[in-house]
């Protein structure tokens, strides 16, 4: 009867266990599905959200790299003291008259305004490596939701293995209780042992031990659904039992290949690249000339004939900008961006054959689950048939309640056997899915 426990212990230790989530109230208390709490928690999950917000600065910094095609205008003001200023004397109209060559006071106001009007290609690269930055982003997001999604298997099927459990354990208590009251009328007219009695009773205490574990292991199960869900933890949820039917795989290397498209890890190593090989080109381009235009209008003093009177002024003109020597910055910048580039793709590789053993361990866990899935089954099927012999021979009186008993407990442990193999073949099922890449909430 130890066979429920080790049962219950293989699934309650599944490495998709611990998570916490945010409080909704889109699902209902009963019945839910998987896909229900995996669209659930995806849509509310913190970690998501927090991530999600990656997006909005991703969108900031393409804004700000493309604020080099925009001018710079800003408007300027200042009032200058200067002294002493300088005087000229010269004769006017007979009179030796004193002329001031700048006034004491100085008024300005400008507007200015500043274009960049040709870089060559400095900013449209930098607007391509914050585009690729952003795609990186949100495929760093996907990758946490599929993560999120696998942690969500392990508790939803843990939590449907407890349910179906008990309600095995639940109909073993009830043909227990009931033999034990056929076995006391035997005893009292003298056709059962008190041994028998007795085994009886134990059997009955073990189930209800056993029961009370399973529905201990339960309420942890459904306090972590809670967190999940961002639920409180006295609400009281159900999951609906949803297994997956026998399917045939393909081979080993067409999974790989279907992998290698579909996996974030393999997108990310290829987007990765691309931002690599785009900041390699920015580096290159560190040292290309750049020609602005500028322009400045507006009032200031000083000058003649009037210099306090304040006149209109303005200045046009047109810059060249030409780096001819950067202390060998951008030499050494290019040797980092191509030992980078170098490096992702020995990452790349590293991830490739990580996903290729990923995929043939979990195809080979799927075939061995159907496997022993169908073995149960079968099990199953002969476990009834020699409880039907048995009770006909313990009421034809050949054998004894205990061995009736034996028979029976045979058929609850592989009844459970069997729950444990679905469940064990519908997760190696979903495992696989994740491996492969493919999107489950």
């Amino acid at each position: 009867m130890k066979s429920i426990l080790k049962l219950t212990i293989v699934i309650l230790f599944s490495p998709f266990m611990l998570a916490y989530g945010q409080k909704t109230d889109k699902i209902s208390g009963d019945s839910l599905s998987l896909n229900e709490i995996l669209n659930e928690v995806i849509q509310n999950y913190p970690a998501i959200k927090k991530a999600q917000s990656d997006i909005t600065s991703a969108d900031a910094k393409i804004g700000l790299a493309k604020t080099a095609y925009l001018p710079d205008v800003n408007v300027s003001a200042s009032y200058t003291f200067l002294g002493p200023t300088s005087t000229i004397k010269i004769p006017y109209n007979g009179v030796l008259t004193t002329f001031q060559l700048y006034p004491a006071n100085n008024y300005s106001a400008m507007l200015n305004v500043n274009e960049n009007i040709y870089d060559f290609g400095k900013t449209e690269k930098n607007v391509a490596f914050e585009k690729q930055n952003k795609e990186m982003v949100g495929l760093s997001i996907d990758q946490l939701k599929q993560k999120i999604s696998g942690m969500m298997v392990g508790n939803y099927y843990s939590i449907v293995f407890l349910q179906e459990a008990i309600k095995i354990k639940d109909e073993e208590l009830a043909t227990l209780k009931a033999h034990f009251h056929f076995v006391e009328k035997r005893a009292a007219s003298g056709s059962a042992t008190k041994y028998e009695i007795l085994t009886t009773k134990v059997r009955i205490s073990t189930n209800e031990t056993q029961k009370a574990d399973l529905q201990n292991a339960l309420l942890i199960q459904l306090s972590q659904l809670n967190s999940f869900l961002g639920k409180t933890q006295d609400t009281k949820l159900k999951v609906k039992t949803e297994l997956f039917a026998s399917q045939i795989f393909a081979s080993s290397d067409s999974l790989s290949n279907f992998a290698f498209n579909h996996r974030n890890e393999m997108k990310m190593a290829r987007q990765k690249s691309a931002l690599y090989e785009t900041r390699l080109k920015i580096v290159s381009s560190v040292n290309n000339p750049s020609i602005n235009v500028f322009g400045s209008g507006g009032l200031k003093n000083g000058y003649l004939p009037d210099i306090n009177v304040l006149t209109p002024n303005y200045a046009l003109g047109v810059g060249v900008k030409v780096p001819i020597f950067d202390a060998n910055r951008s030499k050494y910048t290019k040797i980092q961006a191509n030992a980078d580039i170098q490096a992702n793709v020995q990452e790349t590789e590293l991830i490739r054959r990580n996903i290729v053993n990923e995929v043939v361990e979990c195809k080979a866990n799927a075939e061995s689950a159907l496997k022993k899935l169908k073995l149960a089954e079968l099990q199953l099927e002969q476990a009834n048939e020699a409880y039907s012999l048995a009770e006909t021979n313990f009421n034809a009186g050949v054998i004894t309640n205990v061995e009736l008993m034996f028979n029976f407990t045979a058929v609850t442990d592989t009844k459970l056997a069997l729950l444990k193999s679905k469940i064990d073949y519908s997760v190696s099922l979903l495992k696989l899915k994740l491996a492969l890449g493919e999107q489950i909430y």
